[in-house]
C-alpha cells in the first residue's frame, strides 16, 4: 500500500477521504522486486511506467566511461521517481536498487486517472516536486563548495529528515544502509576520505559508533 506516500503529501497538504482512496488504488497495479545492486531501468531505456517505491533503497546515477558512477539522488519509500519521466523519449540516466526494493508500476494513463479528481493531491504533488529540485540544488552544493566533512553530514541529515516525513524514524534512529564506496560516490568523495569523515564524525557523537 502507498501509504508512506499518502504520509509525506499530508506534509504538504491535508489529505481528504477520496484524496487518499484515490491514491490507495493505486495499489492494485504491479509490484516488482529487485534485488540490491539490481538494475531498474538503464540509460537509453524507453520509460514507460512510472516507479513508486514501496520499500527499500534506491539511486539515480550515471556511469562514467573510466567505470566511475555519479549518484545524482537517493529514493527511498514513499518516493516517486519523475512524474513527468514520459517527456523523455530516452533515459538519460539509469536507476539501481541500493537494497532490496519493492516498488509499485503505475502506467501514465493510470496515474492521471486517478488524481484526476482530486486537486489536493496533484497540489501535494506539485510541492513534493518542488522539494525534490531544492533538495538537488542543495546537491549540486555539495559537490561545489561543501568541504568532505560538510558533504557526509548534509546528506545524512537529508535522509533522516526524508525518512521522519514517511515514519521511518524511531526514537530518533533510522537504518542508513549505503555503504562506504555508495556515500563516495554521492559526495564525490572517495571511499578513504568518507571513512575518515564517518570517524570523525563517530568521534564527535554526531553519528553512533559501530554496533
Amino acid at each position: 500500500m502507498p501509504h508512506k506516500l499518502i504520509r509525506k503529501l499530508e506534509h504538504f497538504t491535508r489529505l481528504a477521504s477520496d484524496d487518499r482512496a484515490a491514491l490507495e488504488a493505486l495499489a492494485q497495479h504491479r509490484q516488482r522486486v529487485y534485488r540490491a545492486r539490481e538494475t531498474i531501468i538503464n540509460e537509453g531505456d524507453k520509460p514507460e511506467v512510472i516507479n513508486l517505491f514501496l520499500d527499500g533503497w534506491a539511486c539515480r546515477y550515471k556511469d562514467l566511461e573510466n567505470g566511475k558512477r555519479q549518484i545524482m539522488s537517493i529514493f527511498v519509500p514513499g518516493d516517486i521517481c519523475d512524474l513527468n519521466i514520459f517527456i523523455l523519449k530516452y533515459m538519460d540516466h539509469s536507476i539501481a536498487a541500493l537494497t532490496p526494493v519493492t516498488v509499485l508500476e503505475i502506467s501514465r494513463d493510470a496515474f492521471e486517472r486517478a488524481i484526476a479528481r482530486c486537486p489536493r493531491v496533484m497540489q501535494a504533488l506539485w510541492w513534493d516536486t518542488l522539494v525534490t529540485v531544492a533538495v538537488q540544488r542543495e546537491w549540486t552544493m555539495n559537490v561545489g563548495q561543501r568541504d568532505a566533512r560538510e558533504r557526509i553530514a548534509h546528506l545524512i541529515c537529508e535522509l533522516y529528515t526524508r525518512l521522519d516525513c514517511v515514519g521511518l524514524v524511531t526514537e530518533g534512529a533510522c537504518l542508513f544502509p549505503l555503504t562506504q564506496s555508495e556515500l563516495g560516490e554521492a559526495t564525490g568523495l572517495t571511499p578513504v576520505s568518507v571513512n575518515r569523515v564517518l570517524q570523525d564524525l563517530r568521534r564527535s557523537n554526531l553519528i553512533p559508533a559501530r554496533s
